[in-house]
């Protein structure tokens, strides 16, 4: 009987300390997702609020004087926020789709044992991930050597394959995908393109969808790639524009004012921050609106590929 009722306190403090546990968990989970959430809502705030009230009031968690003049002033330059937004647009999918392409390929390839040279170019591939050749090396190539400068596919390429994904894919595939599944095929007299785009690809969505949204962020976030090699203000992207008012309150009046706008008129009526931030909404909504399509595959693929071995 003793011995029961000391079992029963030990387990009525066990369940004590695991709620406290979990409260402190959800407490915590609820801060980081404060952290995350909070800026998000006063960048939309400040791009609804009137530039009279931020200047009268600055940045606040509610607007104090609702205004859409910010995403009215967006609407009027359309066309220069098009073509920017269509050149991010272009560059997400044609890079995302050749990066998957790229990466998985190459992880595949690194996976199989029965490849002569998967451990030295899993040396090739590793060392970068560490050490690199450094901006001035990488810039030679891309424009002298590669002849890139101005071009969308300097947009593109640079981006499209990178180790840590190449190391994730290739985990994936060697602990995922069963050595006799490979080498059924190959006595059936499937080729190994065959094995790949038709056996391989189709079982192996998660690793797909974690590398696309990957290579998808970066290419729609990534505005370094445009400073370096873009002079060209046709070809832009929306994080670049983004940047460029960032750093120049001015900018977007120059942009429109080479359309043939006034530039003292818009120098003097633009929206200044509240443009600012409503750009920032503009390249954050999609984003926000297909991550959680991938959320599930995104998960189970980078768990699977990044923890076994």
């Amino acid at each position: 009987m003793a011995t029961r009722t000391t079992y029963e306190t030990g387990l009525e403090k066990f369940n004590r300390t695991s709620k406290a546990v979990d409260i402190l968990f959800n407490l915590n989970f609820i801060i980081l997702a404060l952290l995350c959430v909070i800026p998000v809502i006063v960048v939309l705030s400040i791009s609804l609020s009137s530039e009279n009230s931020i200047r009268e009031t600055g940045y606040r968690l509610f607007p104090v004087a609702l205004s859409g003049e910010a995403y009215a002033f967006v609407v009027q330059q359309g066309t220069m926020i098009l073509r920017a937004f269509g050149v991010s647009a272009l560059v997400t999918v044609a890079g995302t789709v050749i990066g998957v392409l790229l990466t998985t390929t190459m992880g595949y390839a690194l996976s199989r044992p029965s490849y002569k040279l998967r451990g030295f170019l899993t040396w090739v591939v590793f060392i970068p991930m560490i050490f690199n050749g450094g901006l001035v090396s990488s810039y030679f190539i891309n424009t002298n050597l590669l002849g890139l400068k101005d071009s969308v596919w300097a947009l593109i390429l640079p981006l499209a394959v990178s180790s840590f994904n190449v190391i994730i894919c290739k985990t994936f595939f060697k602990s995922t995908i069963p050595d006799g599944l490979v080498e059924s095929a190959e006595i059936d007299g499937a080729s190994q393109q065959r094995i790949f785009f038709s056996i391989i690809l189709p079982i192996s969505l998660p690793v797909i969808a974690t590398i696309g949204l990957f290579l998808c962020f970066s290419y729609w976030n990534d505005w370094f790639q445009s400073m370096l090699y873009i002079d060209n203000q046709n070809l832009y992207s929306l994080q670049a524009l983004l940047n460029s008012l960032m750093s120049n309150v001015d900018a977007l009046a120059k942009n429109a004012a080479s359309m043939g706008v006034s530039y003292a008129v818009l120098v003097a009526t633009m929206p200044k921050e509240s443009a600012r931030m409503a750009v920032a909404i503009i390249i954050v909504l999609p984003v926000a609106f297909a991550y959680p399509f991938f959320q599930k595959y995104f998960i189970s693929g980078l768990t699977i590929g990044a923890v076994k071995g």
